[in-house]
Parts: C-alpha cells; sequence; structure tokens
C-alpha cells in the first residue's frame, strides 16, 4: 500500500493503529484492544482497555472475567453506527458482521482514509444477530476460513429439514447436536424454532449460561431444560445440545441411543465427519463461503484487500485474476473455534 496508509500495520499478534497504539484482536495483552466478537481467537482477557460491542463485552465478561475494575481492565461499549474518537485521531465504528450475538466490522478513519475490519462474518440470515453491512472502504481486511472454491454452504433450512426428518424417523432415540457453545448452539436453537419446533430443548451444562446471555439481550430460545435434571427416557423423540467433544464422550452415555449429528461448515468435507463418527453431518456455518468472501469483495469494492486467516492461497489467487489487489497476513493463533 502506499506509505499513507502507514498508520495501520499488521503484526504477527494482531491489527495495530499506529496513532491511537490500539490492536484489533490482539493474541495478546496490550493496553487498548479493539474486539470484534467474543470467539477466543479474537478475544481474550488482560487487557488494560477494551472496545466492543455492549453485547461482546457481556460474552467477555462471562467467559475471560473482561471488565469492571483495574483486574479485569477497563471497557468502552460501542453500540452498532457509533463513532468513537480514539486517540491520535482516529475515528471507529462498530458495524454489523453477521456471526455472532455482538459481532461487529470496525471501520477505522484516519487522515481521509478508511480500514475495516471485519473479523469474522456471514452475510445468510441469522435469528440471533443483525446482519452483516456492506461498507465501502479503502482497505479491506477480511477472513478466509472457508475461503476455497469447494465450499459453497446449503440453505440452512434444509439442514434443519433434515435434522427433524430424522428426529421424527427414530422416535425412541435422541439426536445429539455438536455444536460451538457461543454462537452455533443458539443459532441451531433459534433456527428450529423458526422450523416450527417447538419441544423442549435439552443441554450440556456447558450451553446454559451463554444461552441465558442470550435471552437477556433479546435472543428468544423456547423453552430448555438440562441435561443433568433429566431421566434418560424423558429425552427419548428429543434434541440434545452440547460442545462437540461430547458426542464421543462418555457424558453422551446417559443419552438414550443418541444420534450423533454435527453443525459446521466442515461438515462439508466427509472426511471430516467421519473422523468424528458423525452419523448426521450439518452443513451449518457462521462463517462466509466462497462465493459470499469474493461477492463481499466485489461489493465492498476496495483498493487492496488483506486476507488475515483461513484458506489464503486461494482468494488472492481469485484477487489476483480479478485485477484486484490483495496479500495475505501473517497472524498467529486464529482457529476454528467458532465452526
Amino acid at each position: 500500500m502506499s506509505a499513507l496508509f502507514s498508520w495501520i500495520r499488521s503484526e504477527p499478534w494482531g491489527i495495530h493503529v499506529v496513532p491511537a497504539d490500539a490492536w484489533v484482536d490482539p493474541g495478546k495483552a496490550v493496553a487498548r484492544a479493539l474486539v470484534t466478537h467474543g470467539h477466543a481467537d479474537h478475544a481474550r482477557g488482560g487487557h488494560g482497555a477494551t472496545v466492543a460491542t455492549p453485547e461482546t463485552l457481556a460474552i467477555m465478561k462471562l467467559r475471560y472475567q473482561t471488565g469492571d475494575g483495574p483486574s479485569g481492565g477497563e471497557t468502552t461499549p460501542v453500540q452498532y453506527g457509533e463513532t468513537i474518537r480514539l486517540p491520535g485521531g482516529v475515528d471507529a465504528t462498530y458495524i454489523p458482521a453477521g456471526h455472532v450475538l455482538g459481532s461487529a466490522q470496525i471501520l477505522l478513519e484516519h487522515g481521509g482514509e478508511r480500514v475495516i475490519c471485519t473479523g469474522d462474518y456471514k452475510r445468510r440470515a441469522d435469528p440471533t444477530c443483525p446482519p452483516f453491512e456492506v461498507t465501502p472502504c479503502d482497505i479491506f481486511i477480511t477472513e478466509a476460513t472457508f475461503g476455497l472454491p469447494l465450499f459453497t454452504h446449503p440453505p440452512i433450512e434444509g439442514e434443519m429439514a433434515k435434522l427433524l426428518e430424522r428426529l421424527a424417523a427414530y422416535p425412541d432415540r435422541c439426536v445429539l447436536v455438536g455444536a460451538y457453545a457461543l454462537g452455533k448452539a443458539q443459532r441451531v436453537i433459534a433456527e428450529l424454532r423458526a422450523a416450527g419446533h417447538h419441544q423442549p430443548i435439552y443441554l450440556h451444562g456447558a450451553m446454559e449460561k451463554m444461552c441465558r446471555l442470550y435471552e437477556e439481550h433479546g435472543v428468544e430460545l423456547g423453552e430448555l431444560r438440562l441435561v443433568a435434571d433429566t431421566a434418560k427416557d424423558d429425552m427419548r423423540g428429543h434434541i440434545v445440545i452440547a460442545p462437540p467433544s461430547a458426542l464421543n464422550d462418555r457424558w453422551s452415555r446417559r443419552l438414550p441411543d443418541p444420534i450423533a449429528a454435527f453443525a459446521s461448515g466442515w461438515m462439508r468435507v466427509r472426511q471430516r465427519a467421519r473422523q468424528r463418527n458423525v452419523e448426521l453431518p450439518l452443513v451449518i456455518s457462521d462463517h462466509a463461503d466462497w462465493n459470499e468472501l469474493t461477492r463481499t469483495i466485489e461489493e465492498v469494492d476496495p483498493v487492496e484487500t488483506w486476507i488475515t486467516h483461513g484458506r489464503e492461497e486461494a482468494l488472492l489467487r481469485w484477487n489476483q485474476l480479478h485485477q484486484r489487489r490483495a496479500r495475505a497476513l501473517a497472524l498467529v493463533g486464529r482457529e476454528d473455534e467458532d465452526e
């Protein structure tokens, strides 16, 4: 990029906003962190000050004990569409990213130049969070978790239909859905409700607090019950939501002949489903697929695209073939924890 953009730099542990001495989604504790969302590969505790949406700050307090005093650091809540002034004359605006509750793109403006850090995002409708908003900028910093042409996510309505059909076909069993505790679990529950499934849904204990937090922020999830409080036979013909690690864990023995399902964009890859002994793969992702990644770049139309993590090479090549300037960054600590 031009030297004019020297105020924004990529370092191994995050994006450094130089005039403000602030970091976007830093992988280590810093004096001032601008956080896009609450997943562990983007958020952590220990910062001197954290700037994020109120929902993300609530998630970080629950997960990482962030905020409320010197030991937890100071916090600054920013509503969607709100612009705050950072030190060094940098303006930061938080814009919906459509990834999980509270997730945001961060628009940074300095000296007439505009940079967007997307964090993670998706373009599909999600009843648990506001939709992604296309925002023009000069530098567009995008993820590429599913940055290969083979990744085209199916409509979620079809995946919900598969789940409910399997449940109806085996009324003496339960369907155990592996889903990550932040975002995926709540989306699956909300989509089941939208599909007309209003029976109680049973939760692994690790899911309860995050589901309650979503409800406190206005996301209706219907009747939820804990597996630990329920007799085995009472869960026949019902859906159970648990962390993916519980699918093959001793914990699952308390369930009535569970049908193992897993909600993840990676279920497009059959080998991943076989490795996890998944009987019912559900291709449900909270990340943009290949077509959504490329369409978003076209709609944002940046001067240059920075690709932060995922399958960078294919998306980098796509940009080159379309005469778009792009480069891959070397950030560390980005994982698939939210998939």
